[in-house]
């Protein structure tokens, strides 16, 4: 401040004092503007004036506060002028930051100049007739310029220059310190991005731990399953797209993360996303994370999976289920290899390998007009078809004896050994739920077996057979001959009730009519 008093008339020091408190308390852009605009005018008779600041790539300048007249801010060419960059040595500029004293140009003797920047020719034409500049600089380092436009030559006396330079100086501490305080809100932005990424991948972490299913393991020895296993040590190692396609309970999730744990991504997190277990106004927010406030019920920013996935790997789950209107962001995402969280304005870039898997016939889908063509190509860089458990059915003792070993831990039955009837009766089954009905059975048997031996696996339908083997003359009720047909139709239909190829059309009934029956005649998904 004393350094400052120097510059200034004896009579300047009150006034000089007390902008320096509004100056120096400045915390915003917007302050500054708010002095430069309300204050300043009152004590410097000015025309234009504007604050410009160096740009991080250290060769150009633009606009960072200013106060202009409404005839200049309604010219047709201020709003692109003002939104410039302008080259730091343009003759002005560089000038006016290598003086110690006030940089005084000639508006006349600047149109002279070949090579002058656009603003000279802007300001001329609004009668401008003197450009006076102001170092913008903190100790000895120069980081901007201040312009003040005049429309009459030797406007200002040496002792306003001298009141002007000392503002100037201020409003340089000010910016220096609002600069700081910007960058150390970026960077505790930073912390907080990170903070709340690994707050995300712990509670996923957690999520996972509960829900993934102790048999981790691809099991099986089968030409068709040897034959799996050639193709994931082929694509594992690479950072490929890869589509997995299988019947329901094949084990898709089982290959993308054996996929997943032989791939260089393997040190982080597998995040998975089951495009079916989400309404569609909220598989966007889960893929992509929204910003606090951007719809109803955003009460705080979250991070979506493909942000968490960076540098790792995606597994999306049913991609055949994504509704269409997110098929063409998805497809942009891992074309663009960018994502924007909604309601945000940021573009994050992504480096995210893809992995997704699906049980439907996505070609099919795509004759439907329900999948689109260019987002299939995109995912079938390197397919993998899983092959269903009735083509497999040598493996059955193997993942037999795997899933008791497992579920008598699990329910705390000493199970060791299942006879060889039992066997045969499981070699017999078609499996429409593949290796996940078999477990589900196995953990049924195993409740229901008295010894340390599974004799019998209670296979939907077979007890019913059993029971009423000994009556050939025995006629079926109409329920149980409609009980027959559901599960039948829901075995070729490997399942699905809804849509086309599902159950409730092939039966030419409502979905909601065919839940009705099941629950009336006791069809379970074990069942079929």
């Amino acid at each position: 401040m004393e350094k400052l008093k120097e510059l200034v008339q004896p009579g300047d020091h009150a006034l000089l004092l007390s902008l320096s408190r509004e100056i120096t308390s400045c915390r915003s852009k917007e302050d500054i503007q708010g002095i430069v605009t309300n204050r300043l005018s009152k004590y410097f008779r000015f025309n234009e004036i504007t604050i410009c600041l160096d740009n991080p790539d250290g060769e150009t300048h633009m606009n960072y506060v200013h106060t202009l007249s409404e005839e200049t801010k309604g010219h047709p060419d201020f709003t692109r002028g003002i939104a410039i960059k302008y080259y730091i040595n343009d003759g002005i500029y560089n000038v006016i930051q290598q003086s110690r004293e006030p940089a005084v140009f000639d508006m006349h003797d600047l149109m002279g100049r070949a090579n002058r920047p656009s603003y000279v020719d802007f300001f001329y034409g609004l009668n401008v007739r003197q450009l006076i500049g102001f170092d913008i600089r903190v100790k000895d380092r120069s980081f901007g310029a201040a312009f003040v436009y005049v429309k009459e030559k030797r406007f200002f006396s040496d002792e306003q220059l001298k009141l002007a330079q000392a503002v100037c100086s201020l409003i340089a501490i000010a910016v220096s310190n609002i600069k700081a305080y910007e960058k150390i809100e970026s960077q505790l932005e930073e912390i907080r991005h990170y903070k709340s990424k690994l707050e995300e991948e712990n509670l996923y972490l957690q999520e996972q731990i509960k829900t993934t299913n102790n048999s981790n393991e691809i099991i099986g020895g089968s030409p068709v399953v040897q034959k799996v296993f050639q193709l994931i040590s082929q694509v594992a190692p690479s950072n490929s797209t890869v589509l997995i396609c299988g019947e329901t309970g094949t084990g898709k999730e089982l290959v993308a993360r054996a996929i997943h744990n032989a791939s260089l991504r393997r040190e982080k997190l597998m995040i998975k996303v089951n495009c079916t277990t989400l309404p569609a106004h909220l598989v966007e927010s889960e893929l992509y994370g929204h910003e606090k406030g951007s719809f109803t019920g955003a009460t705080e920013r979250r991070i979506g999976k493909f942000e968490l996935a960076n540098n790792s790997t995606l597994f999306l789950d049913e991609i055949g289920e994504l509704p269409p209107e997110l098929q063409v962001k998805l497809l942009r995402a891992l074309q663009e290899k960018e994502i924007e969280r909604i309601g945000g304005r940021a573009v994050i870039k992504t480096n995210v390998r893809i992995i997704a898997a699906t049980n439907r016939n996505l070609q099919q889908e795509i004759a439907a007009g329900k999948f689109r063509s260019d987002l299939f190509y995109r995912l079938n860089v390197f397919p993998i078809p899983l092959p269903p458990l009735r083509e497999r059915k040598e493996d059955i003792p193997v993942l037999a004896y795997h899933f008791i070993q497992q579920l008598s831990h699990r329910t705390g039955k000493k199970i060791s050994a299942v006879s060889q009837g039992a066997l045969e009766q499981m070699i017999r089954y078609d499996w429409p739920g593949n290796v996940r009905e078999l477990e589900h059975l196995l953990e049924r048997s195993i409740l229901m077996t008295t010894g340390n031996t599974i004799r019998e696996v209670f296979i939907p339908g077979q007890e019913k057979t059993k029971a009423i083997k000994g009556d050939a003359d025995r006629v079926k009720t109409m329920e149980e001959n409609e009980r027959d047909h559901i599960i039948a139709t829901l075995k070729k239909s490997n399942g699905r009730i809804r849509g086309a190829g599902g159950a409730a059309e092939l039966l030419n009934v409502p979905p909601t009519t065919l839940h009705s029956k099941m629950k009336k005649l006791g069809i379970r998904k074990s069942g079929y």
